[in-house]
Order: structure tokens, then C-alpha cells, then sequence
């Protein structure tokens, strides 16, 4: 793990947002994430950092990748584990998400990584229980531990951030991640662009800190990485509405073969599920410009990271 800085302290007890998190602190962890991902080679990847603390998922929404991947972290750190559910639990009786936390808190937990649909859910829940809070996702709010693992991957192959030009190309307005990781890379030196239809740009657009932009093969000629999103149906009401079908999004805003071989030099991330054939053609998912398998291999690294820090264990060294 990195050592600590005479001059440095991380300062954090809970990962909310990268809102709170300045350039130094999001430096620190991505440090400590290379440790991590060192124990991730091993013949036993696994060390017992946390063989004593008891950690809770809070999962209110769906989640395959994010819940796996931290519940993994987890183990492999040693510590004891309790997967909650909100379709298999009292939420469906009535009980309110106070009541459901605070009755969990009194069986004496240390953590909480929560998902909930409703922004601002992880800062509500760091008032009414001590345990120490991770935000895996809140509504179209933050996600600030899959910006993190974004930013440890590009980091992978270039040496900084400085400069580089990520574009996001998709569903804007209903992501989470757009806004966790246009606040890391602007804070790393990184400049931004957004891109997508008028229909899934939020009105407050340039307010994000990022250019707009609405031209594919405009943003695919500037960038050095291009994040393709998700279209989340789920959260448009299950409805196209928002633009005519799947197949002329693909067309206009899909990445596909032909902008690898016009285009030579970009790299291209996904943060999963890819919807195949809508915002990545499947032979584009697969080739070797993309870099979304170590996307997931390295969120394993960085939650491992966030949660030694949070964990209180810095204090000990």
C-alpha cells in the first residue's frame, strides 16, 4: 500500500460523492488502489485487512457488478459480510430505510455501502447511524467508486490525466456516473466532453464543468477516450420516447468498427451492462481498444482501496 505522507492525511470517514474529494485525496486513493491490484495478482489474492470489521451492502436497487465486485473486495480483505435486499426484507412490510438502518447498526456494523434510487440517500444515512458510509450509487446523483476506477484504468496507460480528452457519449441525463467522473478528471487535468441526443442532455448541462457536444464523429476525432453509457430504460419508464427507436440511436450515437478504423488512436470504456448493438457494436465491445475487462478487474483494486481507508485502519499505521 502507499506509504503516507508526512505532509498528507487522508481526511475522509465516508465516500459520499467526489464532490468532497479534492485533487490530493483522489491521488491518495488511486495510489493506494495499485497496491491493491498487486494483491489481485497473487497466487491468493487475498489479505486480512479487515478480518475483524463487519460490513453491510444496502442495496435498494438492482445491481450485478457494483454489489459483486464490493462484496468480493470484502472477502478478500477478511471481512464479514451481510447482503441486504430491499425486495426480500421489511421494506416491503413498510419499514422505512431510518428504521431498516438503524436496526442493522445495532448489530454492530462498521460500514455501509448502499445504493438507493433517491439522491442523497448515503448523506441521510451518515446522520442517523455511525458506522462509516460508501455511496455505490444514488439515484442520477454520484458513483463515485466506478469514477474512481475509471480514472485508475486510463491511468494504466497514460501517465497522467493532464490534458487528456475523455468524451462520455450516451444517456446523460439519467447517469450517475457522468457527474462523479467529470468532477475526478477535471480535478485531474483531464477535459471533458458530453455527448449524446438533445433528448438525454440535461438542461444544466454546462453547468457540469464539461463541453457539449452532439456530434459523434465530432467528439470521436477530439478524444484520447471515449465512454460510451448505458441507455437506461429503466429509468425513462421502460419508454424510447425520448428518442425514435434503439436501432436510429445506434446509428447516430452507437461507436462502431468504421469509427475504430477512421478514428485510430482513442481508447474505449464502458461502465457495463453494454446494451450490444445500441451504444457499442459487439465487434467494438471486443476488440482490443477496449479496455472495459480492466475496468472490472481494477474496480476490485479501488474498492479494496476505499474501503481500507475508510475502514479506519490508516489510523493504526
Amino acid at each position: 500500500m502507499a506509504q503516507e505522507s508526512q505532509t498528507y492525511h487522508f481526511p475522509h470517514r465516508h465516500l459520499l460523492g467526489l464532490t468532497d474529494y479534492s485533487t490530493e485525496d483522489i491521488h491518495y486513493v488511486l495510489e493506494e488502489a495499485k497496491g491493491f491490484r498487486e494483491v489481485l495478482e497473487r497466487p491468493v489474492p487475498k489479505v486480512p485487512t479487515l478480518r475483524d470489521k463487519t460490513i453491510v451492502n444496502l442495496f435498494y436497487e438492482n445491481s450485478t457488478r457494483t454489489r459483486v465486485s464490493f462484496e468480493l473486495a470484502q472477502r478478500r480483505m477478511g471481512a464479514d459480510v451481510v447482503n441486504f435486499s430491499a425486495s426480500a426484507s421489511s421494506v416491503k412490510k413498510g419499514e422505512s430505510l431510518k428504521d431498516t438502518i438503524q436496526n442493522i447498526e445495532s448489530m454492530k456494523i462498521d460500514m455501509v455501502v448502499v445504493r438507493h434510487e433517491s439522491p442523497g440517500v448515503p448523506h441521510f444515512l451518515t446522520r442517523v447511524v455511525d458506522a462509516a458510509i460508501i455511496n455505490a450509487g444514488d439515484g442520477a446523483h454520484e458513483h463515485p467508486t466506478q469514477a474512481l476506477l475509471d480514472m485508475f484504468t486510463m491511468l494504466q496507460h497514460y501517465p497522467s490525466l493532464k490534458g487528456k480528452k475523455v468524451a462520455i457519449i450516451g444517456d446523460i441525463s439519467h447517469s450517475r456516473v457522468v457527474r462523479s467522473n467529470i468532477i475526478g478528471l477535471t480535478r485531474l487535468g483531464a477535459e471533458v466532453t458530453i455527448c449524446g441526443p438533445k433528448s438525454l442532455m440535461p438542461l444544466f448541462a454546462e453547468a457540469l464543468g464539461a463541453h457539449v457536444s452532439y456530434n459523434l464523429e465530432e467528439t470521436l476525432a477530439w478524444c484520447d477516450v471515449a465512454m460510451a453509457l448505458r441507455i437506461q430504460l429503466e429509468r425513462q419508464g421502460g419508454q424510447t420516447a425520448l428518442f425514435p427507436s434503439l436501432r436510429e440511436y445506434h446509428e447516430q450515437f452507437g461507436i462502431k468498427m468504421a469509427h475504430l478504423e477512421k478514428y485510430p488512436d482513442f481508447l474505449i470504456m464502458h461502465p457495463g451492462p453494454i446494451n450490444r448493438g445500441v451504444e457499442l457494436e459487439s465487434a467494438v465491445a471486443d476488440c482490443d481498444r477496449a479496455i472495459i475487462l480492466d475496468q472490472v478487474t481494477n474496480g476490485l483494486a479501488v474498492r479494496m482501496a476505499v474501503l481500507y481507508l475508510l475502514s479506519g485502519r490508516m489510523n493504526e499505521r
